[in-house]
């Protein structure tokens, strides 16, 4: 069981065009309680993301830097805070995600970024929806019977090919306990590996014997 972007992103996106004015990208947050919006062109292709972080340059007046870093300054985070259009303020290019995608992409995408939204976009990057850190961690509401229903029926029956006759497999808010005996101690690891890596599954218990190494 592989859960797609598109199983768990929101359609109805908030987004803005690039032309969108500063009061108004401040109004479309605060009415809609978000912290940032896709940036859009006319065709509804995603260009760019305009966040809270982008328009508190207009309330903050750091130290100016000196010599090569204060024309950098002057150029870059300076412009945004004398910026009034959305396509001035925006983080560009964005990053984005194909609904299509594991939704364990998306999240290494986010941790890797360190961003807490994902604009979902069809194979013309034309915004359909978009996945925040909340849908990623939805995989997680995945009950203890749908979880050991995999581990006993594909993983261990099919996949392993092993007896589940001889093991004992607990799952309990999301811990899987697996104990038993299996006759080689490569096969029990590969297992447990293959399980902690199952959605849903928040830990992996081994108590599992099997013959010790000569």
């Amino acid at each position: 069981m592989r859960t797609t972007v598109g199983e768990v992103m929101t359609r109805r996106v908030v987004a803005l065009r690039e032309d969108a004015e500063y009061k108004d990208i401040v109004a479309a947050l605060r009415r809609y309680r978000v912290s940032a919006c896709p940036v859009i062109d006319t065709g509804g292709r995603v260009i760019g993301v305009v966040s809270e972080a982008d328009l508190l340059f207009k309330q903050t007046d750091p130290a100016l830097p000196v010599g090569l870093h204060r024309l950098d300054w002057r150029l870059h985070e300076h412009t945004k805070a004398t910026a009034v259009t959305a396509g001035e303020l925006m983080t560009t290019p964005a990053v984005v995600i194909d609904s299509s995608a594991p939704v364990t992409v998306a999240a290494k995408l986010m941790q890797d970024r360190l961003i807490k939204r994902l604009p979902v976009v069809n194979a013309a990057g034309c915004l359909i929806g978009i996945v925040t850190r909340s849908d990623v961690l939805s995989v997680f509401e995945r009950s203890d019977g749908d979880i050991w229903d995999e581990v006993i029926k594909v993983m261990v029956d099919e996949e392993f090919a092993l007896d589940p006759e001889t093991l004992d497999i607990t799952v309990r808010s999301g811990v899987v306990t697996v104990g038993g005996l299996i006759d080689r101690r490569e096969t029990a690891l590969r297992l447990l590996a293959r399980i902690r890596h199952s959605e849903g599954v928040v830990a992996v218990r081994d108590r599992l014997g099997y013959p010790a190494e000569r």
